[in-house]
């Protein structure tokens, strides 16, 4: 058995096929005819943008336009005419060929993005180095690996999977997919979710154990891998796949049902989204609300900032989409770990504790907040907005906060222009300042939203995306549990709605503790949402505080997710 990172959940059983695109061998030779040679590539770049275009019209046909927004970033990387304009500098400047100038300017973005404390900007580089090769493929004339057309049955195994290559698979062909590079956040790993198909990537040294024909078996759920099992583990997994399809189908029943405990306690249950077409999701899996619009999205992959009616536009959309359902929108959460050139921002030497976020909103508050929160206030007339103030570690923040936001409420009163009088104006609980000092806090916040992944990674001490310390990456650490239960507590006591959206809310092992300590609110990827209402629904909040009593009382995050592990299994 090979252990790698579950990418995407299920159970997959076929023969292996080799996925190797041909290596390119790119030399830096000098032209003579620059001009010719800038021609050149732009034909190769028209080329590239053609079949991307195809790419992103058929996911929007066949899996859906969140999905399709994948490819719609190759092709805003491709027309981005800084790009370009760098590449085709390049040619004429230095007199190289198409190929290494795509080369040079291409790996330099690459690897500016890779260095970036942000799983954003790093998957960026992988779609950038993906339009690389494919531009460099049509320059050299040389074919890409056909996905679309391989047999039924096949487990795809490949050192790594571009975005565009995992985009152009046909389900129905491919039963699974393993691969020895990638991670779980990675646009690869996102459309195997989006596809259906089982994957599991990050296997070490796959590709020097598995060979054309290989019967494999995989657990997309456990991220484990089988090569050339024995009948009895074939016959194993092939039951459990059964029991996953047949398990999947009977979540359809909790579509149209409330969130509610054996004992009675509502419980609400909500999507995180990013952007206005993430809704059709939401609505599809029956999510009760949105418990985080992350606004940054709204800004990126620009070349200027979206005006405030461009803003307005996005946030009415949402709002009238979920016709009175709660939508929380957090403002804008960026700094110096994302690069936004129009934004002015330099690099930060640390970006997680530097100028971001509400530091970096106060900051300028005239050209990019004050737009912003008009925007918010004028959308709130068309449904059940709330506003969140993230990255939080002293009150005076939250205080300037609300002073701004009642500034601008003045002045819409004055131009007559509607919005919800009463909105509320909450807080994300995601640093250590603001988990010690929540008790304060819940006096002037209307709400809390804890966000585990920031508050999991400052509790700690530790980077997430360092994987020499991400050993010390838990929420089940007892210093992380003792922080999420004495927010909730503070939260509950002073009457105000404590919910979560990082990604604790969704985990199996976590949901039980979450209810014993009192949480409201679970907001999640909405493909999450049916799952977790048929847990949250099969528990008794009392029954299950002697459970969260006797997981608080162990001393080492292991011991606690065991001792989870063995609960839920018991409940099976």
């Amino acid at each position: 058995m090979l252990k790698g990172t579950n990418a995407s959940s299920g159970i997959g059983i076929g023969n292996a096929v080799i996925v190797e695109e041909k290596e390119l061998v790119i030399k830096r030779e000098t032209v003579r005819d620059a001009a010719a040679e800038v021609e050149r590539f732009k034909g190769a770049l028209d080329l590239t943008l053609k079949k991307t275009e195809e790419l992103a019209a058929d996911l929007a046909t066949r899996v859906g336009e969140k999905e399709a927004e994948i490819m719609q970033g190759h092709m805003m990387l491709l027309m981005d005419p800084m790009l370009t304009g760098e590449i085709e500098t390049a040619i004429t400047g230095e007199s190289i060929c198409a190929e290494y100038a795509i080369e040079q300017v291409c790996t330099t973005y690459a690897d500016l993005f890779a260095s970036m404390d942000d799983e954003l900007m790093q998957q960026r580089a992988t779609d950038m180095r993906d339009i690389k090769t494919r531009m460099q493929r049509e320059l050299l004339g040389v074919e890409s690996v056909d996905i679309a057309s391989l047999p039924a049955g096949t487990i795809l195994v490949a050192k790594d999977l571009t975005p565009s290559m995992t985009a152009g698979i046909k389900p129905e062909n491919v039963a699974g997919i393993v691969t020895e590079l990638g991670g779980k956040t990675s646009h690869s790993a996102i459309l195997a979710r989006a596809l259906e198909i089982p994957a599991v990537v990050a296997v070490p040294d796959l590709m020097n154990q598995v060979k054309n024909g290989h019967v494999i078996v995989l657990d997309g759920s456990e991220g484990t891998v089988y090569i050339d099992p024995d009948q009895n583990v074939v016959d194993d997994f092939s039951a459990k796949r059964e029991k996953f399809l047949k398990e999947k189908k009977e979540l359809e029943q909790y579509i149209g049902k409330p969130t509610v405990t054996k004992d009675g306690v509502r419980i609400e249950l909500v999507a995180n989204i990013g952007k206005p077409e993430d809704l059709e999701k939401v609505l599809q899996y029956d999510g009760e609300g949105v418990g985080l619009f992350r606004t940054e999205f709204l800004f990126m992959d620009r070349t200027a900032m979206p005006t405030e009616e461009e803003q307005f536009e996005a946030y009415k959309t949402v709002a009238e989409g979920l016709k009175g359902k709660p939508v929380i929108i957090r403002t804008l959460d960026i700094g110096g770990d994302k690069e936004i050139p129009y934004m002015g921002l330099t690099k930060d030497e640390n970006p997680f504790l530097g100028y971001r976020a509400i530091r970096f909103c106060l900051d300028r508050k005239d050209d990019v907040y004050k737009p912003q929160l008009r925007a918010l206030l004028r959308a709130s007339a068309y449904g059940n907005i709330k506003i969140m103030v993230p990255m939080v570690t002293c009150i005076e923040e939250l205080r300037e906060a609300k002073a701004l936001i009642e500034e601008i409420k003045k002045e819409l009163d004055e131009q007559n222009i509607p919005y919800k009088k009463d909105i509320e104006v909450g807080i994300m609980v995601e640093t250590a300042a603001a988990s010690l000092m929540a008790d304060v806090f819940a006096k002037e916040a209307a709400f809390f939203s804890i966000g585990t992944n920031d508050l999991t990674q400052y509790t700690m001490s530790v980077d997430r995306g360092n994987d020499k310390v991400s050993y010390l990456y838990s929420t089940f650490n007892p210093a992380v549990l003792r922080s999420i239960k004495r927010i909730i507590t503070c939260g509950r006591e002073a009457g105000i709605m404590v919910g979560m959206c990082g990604e604790a809310a969704s985990d199996p092992l976590m949901i039980p503790l979450l209810l014993a300590f009192g949480l409201n609110e679970f907001s999640m990827s909405a493909s999450a949402i049916l799952y977790s209402r048929k847990l949250i629904t099969g528990y008794s909040t009392q029954e299950l505080q002697a459970v969260a009593d006797k997981a608080m009382s162990f001393a080492t995050a292991a011991e606690v997710e065991s001792y989870m592990r063995e609960f839920m299994a018991g409940q099976a």
